[in-house]
């Protein structure tokens, strides 16, 4: 059932939850978190609010190749199984994240920006050891 509605004309809100490093599978402390995000969101709603509540995977860099070489996989292809069957785990606990709105931190597509944000700070003199 999809209960995410556009232009409700409702208050919003927003619950975000920390994004999973996609290892594959969800433990104890994944369930537990989501868990009480996907309850607050619901709370949420049946205080008649608009709630965002996006999921994203946080799922760049050396962790990802490590665990990719430890398994003799690519990481690509790693990264991509996991966040695969770590959403259909998700999905069968119930939780209603807002799924239009799933990114992954090593799309290209998202970092991008990380990298032009970095290099803007950079120039401007913010960034510094």
């Amino acid at each position: 059932k999809d209960i995410v509605k556009k232009n409700t004309g409702k208050e919003k809100y927003y619950v975000l939850s920390m994004f999973p490093y996609p290892s594959g599978k969800l433990h104890m402390g994944h369930v537990r978190v989501y868990t009480l995000s996907d309850t607050f969101a619901h709370y949420q709603r049946m205080r008649n609010y608009q709630v965002i509540h996006p999921m994203g995977w946080d799922a760049f860099g050396l962790p990802a190749e490590n665990a990719a070489i430890e398994n003799k996989v690519n990481p690509k292809e790693w990264t991509e199984q996991n966040i695969v069957k770590m959403k259909e785990q998700l999905l069968d606990l119930g939780c209603t994240f807002d799924w239009e709105r799933e990114f992954a931190t090593c799309d290209p597509s998202y970092y991008k920006w990380t990298q032009y944000l970095f290099l803007e700070m950079y120039k401007a003199g913010l960034v510094f050891r």
